[in-house]
């Protein structure tokens, strides 16, 4: 989930919040796909942004200053504004240098409010106390609907939606959708269709990437043959498990049952979960294709199934591991160089297209004003997404951020798989259920998948426990 993105947020990331993992569960945030060519050359399509100016070029706002600028914002000298968000480290690091850039063009002051997880309680207090922030950054479709339903969130001005309509695809505007209005942009995602390989057990083994799941088999066979574990499993996190599950099912079963799945339209008893669950035994219950089987990866949280797979020089506990664009920030807690040592591929095609499996970031205003509106507007378009692409560590679902804003081949290659999914990207799926059921470690999904992994033989029975944990959720909204 986003969770992944979150909870690993590790030392200072909040991105991956991989859960519980560490921090956050939400995380941070998609995926491959496609071969398509994402065609990038959109910076300078918005040169001015538009906007009528007088006889003297002056309409009071601030007009693009021919570096590179797209969007017009409003001059807003004396305002300030508070932004909330989860992140920490690096990650909060770099979006203040968009916040920077906003109060460069318009006057504003902006201050950044760390917040903790789950952010809805944090604003909760916040708000109780007559003191909420003007805009928030908020993990999940979930979070938002709590934010309307509770009446703090504003809808987006005409402004704002015309950035976003200008450079999202429907499905990013239609995720910050509530009841057809318009209150989230999807600032930050994550690309959560990955398998990241260690390139010197790839080499060795004579292995490549594989493009369908037989394929991925078949590498896998080959690495075991070379004398190392094909896969590095995190099953102490159970979000991890569920990421396994959503990427093999959307791609076997298609977007439209797993739209169903995902809102419990359809049962977990479903002859399509049976397929992917019979699809994942064909990993998950094959001995000793997980490092420390079963009972081991049961024992690993993510950072460390990241991290294994990347030390032990020629003989690494595992040659795979598969999990977001996050991944990269455990992989540089070792000397494993991404693009070099530490390769990634999309994961592989199930059923006819590879799957898009996406989490992320939305900012929400809950103060409404000219400046909040502006804001938003910025967060909406290329410039301020431009800034933190070019920092490291960060993926935008906007479509018209230059590919080559991404500071190496592999986010180049991550971004553009992304964005060349188009609408076909699919949400977390257990982000967009109620938490007992997707986000809460040793219950419901979480733990009926950890069980699965530790005995993938019954899959009816699998199949009627996470049908049963679905109703009583589903059921009463938590």
């Amino acid at each position: 989930m986003d969770r992944a993105l979150r909870t690993h947020r590790s030392p200072n990331h909040s991105t991956h919040r991989s859960p519980r993992a560490a921090q956050n569960h939400r995380s941070p945030r998609a995926a491959q796909a496609a071969a398509a060519v994402f065609v990038v050359g959109a910076l300078a399509l918005t040169a001015c942004g538009g906007g009528g100016k007088d006889k003297n070029g002056n309409d009071g706002t601030s007009s693009p200053s021919g570096s590179g600028d797209t969007v017009t914002l409003p001059k807003l000298d004396g305002a300030s504004l508070e932004v909330a968000a989860v992140w920490t480290g690096d990650e909060q690091k770099n979006f203040k240098k968009v916040l920077a850039e906003f109060e460069k063009r318009t006057g504003a002051k902006v201050t950044f409010v760390a917040a903790q997880d789950p952010i809805i309680n944090f604003l909760g207090s916040k708000i109780a106390g007559g003191q909420p922030p003007d805009v928030a950054l908020l993990p999940q479709p979930g979070a938002i609907k709590q934010a309307v339903d509770k009446k703090w969130a504003k809808p987006l001005g005409p402004e704002a939606l015309a950035e976003l309509t200008k450079n999202y695809s429907q499905g990013w505007q239609d995720i910050g959708k509530v009841g057809g209005k318009q209150y989230g942009v999807y600032y930050k995602a994550a690309n959560k269709s990955l398998i990241w390989y260690n390139a010197k057990v790839f080499e060795n083994a004579g292995a490549k990437e594989p493009g369908t799941w037989q394929d991925l088999l078949t590498t896998a066979q080959t690495v075991y043959d070379s004398g190392v574990t094909p896969f590095s499993v995190g099953g102490a996190d159970g979000w991890t498990l569920t990421d396994w599950f959503e990427n093999v099912y959307l791609s076997q079963a298609g977007p439209e049952k797993y739209d169903q799945l995902s809102q419990h339209k359809i049962k977990w008893t479903d002859p399509s979960v049976k397929q992917a669950l019979t699809t994942l035994a064909g990993i998950w219950g094959k001995k000793n294709y997980i490092a420390g089987g079963a009972k081991g990866a049961l024992q690993t949280e993510f950072p460390g199934s990241v991290t294994q797979t990347f030390t032990g020089g020629d003989q690494p506990k595992a040659g795979m591991v598969f999990e977001g664009d996050f991944a990269q920030v455990n992989i540089g807690e070792t000397k494993a160089q991404v693009g070099t040592d530490a390769k990634v591929f999309p994961f592989p095609a199930v059923g006819g297209t590879a799957p898009v499996v996406s989490g992320g970031d939305a900012a929400v205003i809950l103060k409404d004003s000219k400046a909040a509106q502006a804001l938003a507007t910025f967060l909406a378009s290329p410039d301020a997404a431009t800034i933190q692409a070019k920092l490291g560590g960060y993926l935008s679902p906007n479509k018209n951020v230059p590919n080559s804003a991404y500071p190496n081949p592999v986010q180049q290659k991550i971004a553009k798989s992304l964005i060349a999914s188009g609408d076909d990207f699919r949400f977390d799926m257990s982000d967009q259920a109620p938490q007992a059921f997707g986000g809460t470690p040793g219950k419901g999904e979480w733990k009926d998948l950890q069980d699965f992994l530790k005995n993938p033989t019954d899959v009816a029975a699998t199949q009627a426990t996470l049908e049963k944990d679905a109703a009583a959720a589903y059921g009463s909204g938590s």
